[in-house]
């Protein structure tokens, strides 16, 4: 069994698309890299796709992740607000999946419940916790590649926590059943 993983998490964005590396070993997990990739000056929408793969590509070869963690589009008003964003997401999975890195989604909600506990929490408060969590100082305007850590610090509690999945009565009996060692009598 490998003895560390590393986890390149994404915040989606056709104009600033944030990532984010860590790495987790017996410790814990440890911050690696962060930055954005800006693509505001690029007018051409597939262009800024193509950026986007060949950026994330860049990443994997770098980093060599084990997994990949990407925040999903979430509701908005403006449908074509979350089209492009689903292509931006869409362009940093493919990256992934042609190197057979395996791939998982978490809302945006969900990601800031398991950094700081509340689904509503700012930016700003994601960062401070992130900062705390992985003891490195982050640059303030670096938001969406604090919100790329923030993914993939999900990703790697909701994989290390064994009761992520467990909904009911009968996943509980389940979860018993699997894990007697771990049950007090």
């Amino acid at each position: 069994m490998k003895d560390h993983k590393t986890i390149l998490g994404i915040d989606p964005g056709t104009n600033i698309l944030g990532f984010g590396v860590i790495s987790i070993d017996s410790k814990g997990p440890h911050y690696v890299d962060m930055g954005v990739f800006d693509l505001r000056k690029i007018k051409d929408p597939f262009e800024k796709l193509a950026n986007i793969f060949a950026g994330v590509t860049e990443l994997i070869e770098e980093h060599h992740p084990d997994e990949l963690a990407v925040e999903s589009p979430f509701y908005g008003k403006n449908a074509q607000v979350i089209l492009k964003l689903g292509r931006a997401q869409g362009a940093a999975l493919t990256a992934a999946v042609m190197k057979g890195i395996p791939v998982a989604e978490y809302a945006p909600r969900k990601a800031k419940i398991a950094i700081c506990g509340n689904g509503a929490a700012s930016k700003e408060q994601v960062a401070l916790m992130i900062q705390k969590t992985l003891k490195v100082e982050l640059d303030p305007k670096y938001l969406d590649a604090t919100d790329a850590l923030a993914i993939a610090l999900c990703h790697h509690y909701q994989m290390s926590n064994p009761l992520a999945g467990v909904t009911g009565k009968t996943d509980w009996k389940k979860f018993i059943e699997n894990n007697p060692d771990r049950v007090k009598k």
